[in-house]
């Protein structure tokens, strides 16, 4: 069971696409999100979610108090469960539409059609999509990416570190199980 794990809409439980998607467990989002919030890096934030899948990631952003969230689903299916979560959280918070925004395309497309700067940014690809692609994407977020943005990327374990563009820094890097975050965010000149 994928649900919201606090915030206006905590408790909320979500739908999750019975295939082609890895959820990310509790006890990451646990983790990511109580550094973000240590960080004071939601209230507020404009957050993007790229592999969105249910986009658990975004809403629970939402839930914790970020402006507007986008999530970008390439599989129509998983998109459609995309938007009815949103809807579920957006009717617990009593949010407009146009807080939250699903995109059924690639990432590739969608980076290479859209303008706009995101505060907060959530990379979570289907475990086999290989590091190259995860580069190109690092290097699309690059003037995507708002002065101060962050940029939480998930890989599994057995994935050797992505190289890290031009224009973004690498935090750290943290390890739950099979899974591995990275943290990344905007250079600083």
């Amino acid at each position: 069971m994928t649900r919201i794990i606090a915030g206006f809409a905590g408790s909320r439980e979500l739908k999750v696409p019975a295939a082609g998607t890895r959820p990310t467990s509790d006890r990451v989002r646990e983790a990511v999100f109580g550094a973000l919030e240590a960080r004071d890096a939601i209230a507020g934030m404009r957050v993007l979610d790229l592999y969105a899948g249910s986009g658990a990631l975004a809403l629970e952003a939402l839930s914790r108090g970020a402006a507007n969230a986008t999530m970008v689903e390439k599989h129509p299916k998983a998109a459609a469960i995309a938007s009815s979560n949103a809807e579920l959280v957006r009717k617990a918070g009593n949010l407009d539409a146009s807080t939250t925004r699903v995109v059924t395309a690639s990432v590739a497309s969608f980076l290479t059609t859209t303008v706009g700067e995101y505060d907060l940014v959530f990379i979570d690809p289907p475990y086999d999509v290989d590091n190259t692609e995860v580069e190109h994407v690092l290097e699309a977020l690059v003037s995507m990416l708002a002065e101060y943005g962050e940029i939480v990327l998930e890989r599994s374990t057995r994935t050797p570190a992505p190289v890290i563009p031009f224009g973004l820094t690498r935090e750290k890097a943290k390890t739950y199980g099979e899974t591995t975050i990275y943290w990344i965010s905007a250079a600083s000149d």
